[in-house]
């Protein structure tokens, strides 16, 4: 049963459609309260956060709804980033966290992801239990035991006071002008704040949610506003987070973006020669470009691969000791901070390192030159899987055939969308974009 219902980041989909409807939520709220109350004691406790989509009222209540039917204390934080969700989950004691999300994607998609008592996402192994559960008769609480729900109304202020205590008291980022778009999301009030009280000259764009526009032009997937924000005020940098802020992307003051594997690059480098990166490795996905690869490995610095997914990044650190790590998209897991992706405890990171470098953006920001790399979505039927059929399968082995000797190709479908994406890799970019054409034209005749 595994993926009928969560992915590769907890339940998404279209919201009032199956499985984001207010019926499954309530449902899935009451499993995950059995789940989590076990013991049947009444003293349990969930967070939930939300991002700005106008769909997000609907499952909070839902979910509150299943939460308290089976017994558990609903603490309601209101819109914070996911990386929020993660802190707050350990500093209130609380047995679990929920974000109400659909991350990067538009406002007609919503998403539930669940954390543990330790601020981390659920494994694969809890996320069964759970859809265990929903696939029965889910047993209320009795009437003296229903729990109560609570609105937490500084949810977003106690993230806000944390994430300035990750850079050291001696750092002050005066002088640096510095454009944030918060892509309409979770974090328009929290990141602008925190960039502000640190003493920067803040430029924010992105800040003005009206439960539709989250993502919509804007964010660390269309990065084209703040880069034209950066050039136009002059600013040292841009900071782009997505709609829950567990991603960035970063505008140097030339207006170019650098993606998740060169900030990866900048933080292994320095931990590594200040002695603070665990194991001298870096744990990153297998869509992270070949040159990142290449220049670790001319410092001496191992990387180790996984699944895509920031889940599965962080898990695989938390298995190895290891704490660094991320995705090429934009989330960059540092454990010493933070229990998932936190795209502006990121952008702290950086920041600090221009002040105490004197550096600009674009001397730090672009360590290594990316073998040429091409991504290609594409759309399909979910009653019609493009890659089981005999033709596509044998395209796909000749095309894997043609880069064997100088690149890579990477096929599979999106654990939270109902797309096939295609990346490949090759040092010859009139190859690679031969091979992906092919392969684009064999999966989806009628793109």
């Amino acid at each position: 049963m595994r993926g009928r219902i969560f992915g590769t980041d907890g339940v998404r989909g279209t919201a009032n459609t199956h499985p984001m409807t207010a019926e499954m939520a309530l449902r899935l709220g009451a499993a995950a309260g059995r789940f989590f109350r076990s013991d049947g004691t009444n003293d349990h406790r969930v967070v939930i956060g939300k991002d700005t989509r106008r769909s997000g009222y609907m499952l909070e209540n839902a979910l509150t709804a299943g939460l308290t039917s089976t017994g558990m204390n609903v603490l309601l934080l209101g819109p914070v980033p996911t990386p929020a969700v993660g802190y707050l989950t350990r500093s209130m004691r609380a047995d679990m966290g929920i974000m109400i999300s659909a991350s990067h994607n538009p406002h007609q998609d919503n998403g539930i992801k669940f954390f543990g008592p330790d601020g981390f996402k659920l494994s694969d192994a809890a996320e069964d239990e759970i859809e265990a559960i929903l696939d029965g008769e889910i047993a209320p609480a009795p009437p003296e035991n229903i729990g109560k729900a609570r609105r937490i109304d500084d949810g977003a202020g106690r993230y806000v006071e944390y994430a300035k205590t990750t850079l050291p008291r001696r750092v002050r980022l005066s002088g640096l002008k510095v454009v944030i778009d918060c892509a309409h999301g979770a974090a328009w009030r929290a990141a602008p704040e925190v960039l502000w009280e640190l003493g920067a000259e803040v430029i924010p764009i992105g800040v003005a949610p009206d439960g539709y526009n989250i993502n919509l032009g804007c964010g660390s997937t269309d990065t084209a506003a703040a880069v034209a924000a950066v050039r136009e005020q002059g600013a040292d940098l841009g900071l782009c987070l997505d709609g829950d802020a567990d991603r960035l992307m970063l505008i140097d003051e030339r207006g170019t973006v650098a993606d998740g594997d060169q900030l990866l690059a900048l933080f292994a480098e320095r931990w590594s020669a200040a002695g603070k990166l665990a194991g001298d490795t870096l744990v990153a996905t297998v869509m992270s470009n070949l040159g990142l690869e290449r220049f670790l490995a001319g410092r001496g610095i191992a990387l180790e691969r996984t699944q895509v997914g920031d889940r599965y990044v962080v898990e695989a650190m938390r298995a190895r000791g290891r704490n660094l790590g991320g995705e090429q998209s934009g989330h960059i897991v540092m454990t010493d901070h933070a229990t998932t992706g936190d795209g502006l405890i990121a952008g702290l990171q950086f920041l600090a390192v221009m002040a105490e470098t004197g550096q600009s953006a674009s001397a730090l920001a672009h360590r290594f030159e990316p073998v040429p790399q091409r991504l290609v979505n594409l759309r399909y039927d979910p009653a019609d899987d493009p890659l089981a059929r005999p033709a596509v399968r044998d395209a796909i082995g000749v095309a894997e055939g043609r880069l064997a000797d100088c690149g890579r190709l990477l096929i599979r479908k999106s654990g939270t969308e109902p797309l096939v994406r295609i990346m490949a890799e090759c040092e010859d970019e009139a190859l690679l974009f031969e091979i992906t054409d092919g392969l684009r034209d064999a999966i989806a005749p009628d793109h």
